[in-house]
């Protein structure tokens, strides 16, 4: 029999450290076809092998702003201005998104939420099979605790280059527990003298340094115990493997908002 149609893919943010390993690992696997790297105008690399700038060598496929070829599936991992440019590219042609990036502003995330009814869309903070896994163990936690008068602090510790923070991640693990627990205030950080701790606010604390691809504890705090849960990552890899599971998951699927749980069957 012949073998199935591979999924199409374009890569936005392909000269990014998340988008070099997706390409690399994406060129390497066989159900997927790499048909466009994207850049940002300006990006000194544009023109360059996409290969070659992942350290694979050369593929054949150059960096470029925009793209012609025929495709299934945009992965973004960029900036929200290379969102907001590819969510219209995703809506013009018809095409499913996942989109990774953080940092996203309010009018962006009302965008997408109206792209959903008509594209397929995924808005994932981490693409991490643990990541996923850990966020479904820290709602758990939060039900059990809802009435136990637990604190919630969330740390998290990513590379010296990351430029927003809380990470979306630490974000989206605060939203989880919220609408468990009924927190209303989410506090970044403190300093000086804040006072005694409010109950219903969650904590967090980001640090920065070295070459961290990301790593979060979710503290939940009592009088004379505490529940940690801790997820690490070692290499950006397990953020590339998940988007592209999420990728293929995508192609073909009917306009809707989709989820990394729905990806990775985690309910």
């Amino acid at each position: 029999m012949p073998s199935a149609r591979k999924t199409r893919i374009v890569i936005q943010g392909a000269a990014g450290r998340m988008g070099r390993r997706l390409f690399a690992l994406a060129s390497e696997d066989r159900d997927l076809a790499v048909v466009a790297a994207l850049e940002a105008a300006g990006d000194p690399r544009l023109g360059e092998d996409a290969g070659a700038v992942a350290g694979i060598g050369p593929r054949g496929l150059t960096l470029g702003e925009a793209f012609e070829a025929e495709a299934d599936v945009i992965v973004d991992f960029s900036t929200p201005a290379g969102t907001a440019r590819i969510l219209d590219a995703a809506l013009d042609r018809g095409l499913a998104l996942l989109v990774a990036t953080t940092g996203l502003d309010n009018a962006l995330a009302l965008r997408l939420d109206q792209a959903a009814e008509r594209i397929a869309l995924l808005v994932a903070p981490n693409t991490s099979l643990a990541v996923n896994l850990a966020m479904l163990l820290a709602r758990k936690a939060a039900a059990a605790l809802k009435d136990q008068d637990a604190d919630v602090e969330i740390i998290e510790r990513h590379h010296r280059f990351k430029e927003d923070a809380p990470s979306g991640t630490a974000l989206k693990f605060g939203a989880e527990i919220a609408a468990e627990m009924g927190q209303i205030a989410h506090r970044h950080g403190r300093e000086g003298r804040a006072g005694k701790r409010p109950h219903g606010e969650i904590g967090y604390h980001a640090v920065r340094g070295g070459d961290n691809p990301g790593e979060h504890t979710i503290l939940f705090a009592l009088l004379g115990e505490a529940v940690e849960l801790s997820v690490k990552a070692t290499s950006r890899d397990c953020y590339a493997a998940g988007a592209l599971a999420a990728a293929k998951y995508l192609a073909g699927k009917p306009p809707g908002r989709y989820a990394m749980a729905d990806v990775l069957g985690l309910y």
